[in-house]
């Protein structure tokens, strides 16, 4: 079976399907691109099937390209048989592909490669062939000291070190016995002796066992991480029962060397050979190569946590064209102070100090008013790090003793503020700004859109993943890459305001078109319409097809550059203004006139059903953002820290982190509380996401707080006794790191939108 045709099947469409978009991908169309603007050519496969599609093509190209690596070299060798050729052509996993290119892999000398210079394969291969011999007397004639084998225990040594080769090399053997462990295998953790002090936080798995193949990710990282970090040792059982398990899988052995009649002499000694070969050769490598499977599958779904977790951030909603002050709290430090305009242009900052040892609250509170006044703020972004809910206390007292001031206060996560601070982009940005106000900066901006701020900072920085730092790097970056790139092209960008960073991530556009774009805009004033994006240098005719209908021009000459619908299907809606003799702007936004439009009769060769039914929903709702309206949590009054809570408590947080095992919340009081995924909702769910996301306004009940490990335990359901702490919660979910506070900054319309209904009022 080709690649086109394997992955047709995996994904239950048809090969012609996927050949179109593996075409598409080979010329350099992005997923984006093809989901939205290539229905027709691929029969409308979505951007989830496009990204499994994309990822498998990645493996099968990368599988067949080491297969031919490893035909041309058991070629080269001269052992290249029919029989072998056909089973690494029908390989259909890189493991089972190296299985069978052990035995011609070249490897370091061995004690099997030892024996068979000495002359003594000629001896294994009698033992193997006529079972009635007796070793003893079979390897005496094998004696040689001149080519070191002094005696017939030594000869029997070599001929059984070459059997227990061919044996571990056996790749069907191999993969059975695998497999076999892989079901049955129990992982064993237990403390390394005198470290259960100082592995304290490992605790949990001292002496814990569980089946290999039922582990949950974060429960295997943290085995890993103990490991890793010398606290745990990590056992590999074949079965739960140990020693029984052990013999069965040397009776597999056994089968493989066909051994029947122990009577026979030359069948107790293979006997006893597939005894070691199973504890020495086999097992080692099922031990490495079942633990390394654990682990990247494991890593795989921390991965797809992370990445679930990164787009929900991502998509929360903005709340929207805003002056805003951003507050970095601190308490020794000071709270940095930052305003932004309504675009996010820097206004003024400030340094205050109302906490201990300076204790500036008056002044403080002054302070603040008299910014708010003279800028006219509307929003006031608090960060949720240190000192969050003391400063969030003193803007409330701003609001208290200048109530003409109309302003709304909101705690946003400060996660990868300080990264965003001391990077190169800040630096070009704020050249003269100090490092500290820069991150105040970033609290107000990513108030005000959480998607153009945040992708300022590299995803791995921004904190809403599980054991991130265990994972492969390369994978981790590359996952959360693309759910940037699918995030930022799925809500657009305005090309007059978008920043570099923001601009890169659009369909089509490296780092220095985005960089040219912006100098463009800054030297001839911003963009009228999408046609003039080709003048920018080096935005070519592939990148302009790519980008356009991801770049929305506001306000421009064309009501229609400021929509999803693409250039290239301009004569689309030309077609219906024609047919109907309404104009764009009378046509846009329409709804109950667009809906009886049928789309049939405006589809010609080039555009199919898809593309115009996608236009005439476009042409509904212009700008449409898929993100959802903005709302904000008031943290409960007078519970600012771990020790105010109190079992039975009801309070409002927010979801900053889903696991899982369950939900971290952010109920304001500088710990993130856990609800357990059994305590989620009130019915049975296999997955916390059925329930809720990241940024989620939740109502929780205080279940249990343990003030001196810093964990508290929430519950979700309608009604739950406060003393109700499930077992499996205690045994099998507490985290062996600690869980970073992080409040999402809540989510509102789209500045597109807003921007498209004053177009239209024009």
């Amino acid at each position: 079976m080709d690649v086109i045709q394997r992955i047709a099947k995996e994904l239950s469409v048809n090969s012609k399907q996927v050949s179109a978009a593996v075409a598409l991908l080979d010329e350099g169309a992005t997923v984006p691109f093809i989901a939205r603007y290539r229905k027709e050519i691929t029969g409308g496969l979505d951007d989830t099937q496009l990204r499994q599609l994309e990822e498998r093509l990645m493996y099968l190209r990368e599988l067949n390209d080491r297969r031919q690596t490893i035909l041309d070299s058991i070629r080269s060798q001269g052992q290249l048989s029919v029989a072998l050729e056909l089973a690494i052509n029908d390989a259909e996993t890189k493991t089972l592909l190296e299985d069978l290119y052990l035995p011609y892999k070249p490897k370091r000398r061995t004690k099997a490669q030892i024996a068979r210079e000495a002359g003594l394969e000629p001896l294994a291969d009698a033992l193997l062939d006529d079972r009635n011999l007796i070793p003893e007397q079979v390897a005496a004639g094998y004696v040689d000291s001149d080519k070191a084998v002094p005696d017939i225990s030594a000869a029997l040594d070599g001929a059984r070190q070459i059997i227990m080769e061919r044996i571990s090399e056996a790749a069907d053997l191999l993969a059975e016995l695998r497999e076999r462990v892989w079901q049955k295998g129990i992982i064993h953790a237990t403390v390394i002796t005198g470290k259960e002090q100082a592995g304290e936080k490992f605790k949990d798995y001292f002496d814990y066992q569980e089946a290999i193949n039922k582990i949950p990710s974060h429960r295997a990282l943290a085995l890993f991480r103990g490991r890793n970090e010398d606290f745990l040792s990590l056992l590999l059982k074949p079965g739960v029962e140990d020693k029984d398990e052990h013999a069965l899988c040397t009776q597999f052995v056994a089968q493989y060397l066909k051994i029947k009649d122990l009577s026979k002499p030359a069948e107790a000694w293979l006997a006893e050979t597939a005894r070691f070969a199973w504890k020495i050769k086999l097992f080692t490598r099922i031990d490495l190569d079942l633990k390394l499977r654990l682990r990247e599958a494991a890593e795989l779904e921390a991965i797809r946590v992370f990445a679930s977790n990164l787009k929900d951030l991502l998509l929360a909603a903005p709340a929207g064209p805003k002056a805003t002050m951003g507050l970095d709290p601190g308490i020794r430090t000071g709270v940095k102070v930052a305003i932004v305009d309504a675009t996010g242009k820097l206004l003024a900052t400030d340094t205050i100090y109302p906490h201990p040892p300076r204790k500036q609250w008056d002044e403080s509170i002054a302070s603040l008013a008299k910014l708010i006044d003279k800028h006219q703020v509307d929003l006031v972004s608090i960060g949720n790090g240190t000192g969050s809910r003391e400063t969030d206390q003193l803007v409330a007292e701003v609001m208290k003793y200048h109530n003409q001031l109309k302003f709304t206060k909101i705690t946003v996560s400060e996660a990868g503020a300080s990264v965003y601070s001391a990077s190169e982009l800040a630096a070009k940005e704020f050249p003269e700004l100090d490092v500290t106000l820069r991150g105040a900066v970033s609290i107000a901006r990513r108030l005000q859109d959480p998607l153009a701020e945040l992708v300022k900072i590299d995803p791995k920085a921004i904190g809403v993943g599980q054991y991130q730092h265990d994972v492969n790097q390369f994978q981790l970056a590359r996952g959360l890459n693309v759910v940037v790139e699918d995030c930022v092209n799925a809500v657009g960008v305005d090309v007059n305001t978008a920043s570099v960073a923001l601009l890169k991530q659009v369909s089509g556009l490296s780092a220095s078109v985005s960089e040219n774009i912006v100098a463009f805009r800054d030297e001839n004033g911003p963009f009228a319409n999408r046609k003039q994006l080709k003048k920018v240098p080096r935005l070519g005719d592939k990148a302009y097809e790519q980008a356009a209908g991801f770049l929305r021009v506001m306000n421009g000459d064309n009501p229609l550059d400021a929509s999803a619908v693409h250039p290239e299907a301009y004569p689309v809606v030309e077609a219906i203004i024609s047919s109907t003799g309404k104009s764009i702007r009378d046509l846009i936004g329409q709804s109950g006139f667009i809906r009886t439009l049928n789309p049939a009769h405006y589809t010609n060769e080039h555009f199919g059903l898809p593309t115009v039914t996608d236009i005439l929903q476009e042409l509904e709702k212009p700008g449409r953002d898929p993100r959802p309206e903005f709302k904000s949590v008031a943290f409960k009054a007078g519970i600012e820290k771990i020790s105010d809570l109190e079992p039975g408590m009801r309070l409002d947080g927010v979801v900053t982190n889903v696991a899982n095992f369950g939900a971290f919340v952010d109920i304001g009081v500088h710990q993130d509380g856990l609800v357990h995924i059994s305590h989620l909702s009130d019915t049975f769910i296999k997955d916390p996401r059925e329930a809720v996301k990241t940024g989620d306004l939740v109502n929780v009940k205080v279940l249990e707080v343990d003030v001196l490990r810093k964990r508290i335990s929430l519950s979700m359901k309608s009604e739950v006794d406060a003393s109700e702490i499930i077992k499996s919660e205690r045994n099998t979910t507490k985290p062996v790191h600690k869980q970073k506070q992080a409040a999402a900054p809540a989510p509102i319309n789209s500045l597109m939108a807003n921007a498209f209904a004053k177009a239209m009022k024009k």
